[in-house]
């Protein structure tokens, strides 16, 4: 085989370079976060509930934001019936953020771990802070 030199050390290059992000983090693993719910509406608070359960809020909270957006501005309802019956204005800032109102310490916690940036500030104002 001609040039196997060369060729064996370009397939060694190759594996390094595709490892690299592998062999490079290992062992800096980020701790996840603990997003806080402990705001005084929350606080006040008899029932502390979200609208959905806990873990459908943490994997289809975005889902369920965009269907509230087009629900709203596409058929002009406003009313959200969750699975309990109880019903809620479909609004992100006088629903969720009336009680999530700590979003540094709840979703910008979450949103920054897993590198994602919602566009739900290019439309919404950013809520100021309520310690």
């Amino acid at each position: 085989m001609y040039d196997s030199g060369k060729i064996i050390t370009g397939i060694v290059i190759f594996v390094v370079l595709v490892t690299f992000p592998i062999w490079y983090n290992l062992g800096r693993a980020t701790p996840p976060p603990d997003p806080k719910i402990d705001t005084p509406v929350i606080q006040e608070m008899k029932v502390k509930q979200c609208i959905e359960p806990k873990q459908a809020m943490k994997g289809n909270h975005m889902k369920i934001l965009d269907e509230w957006r087009h629900t709203v501005v596409r058929n002009g309802e406003r009313i959200y019936t969750a699975p309990d019956g109880k019903q809620y204005d479909m609004s992100l800032q006088n629903t969720c953020m009336k009680c999530h109102s700590n979003k540094t310490q709840f979703c910008d916690q979450c949103h920054n771990y897993l590198k994602v940036n919602p566009y739900c500030w290019d439309c919404h104002i950013v809520p100021k802070e309520k310690k």
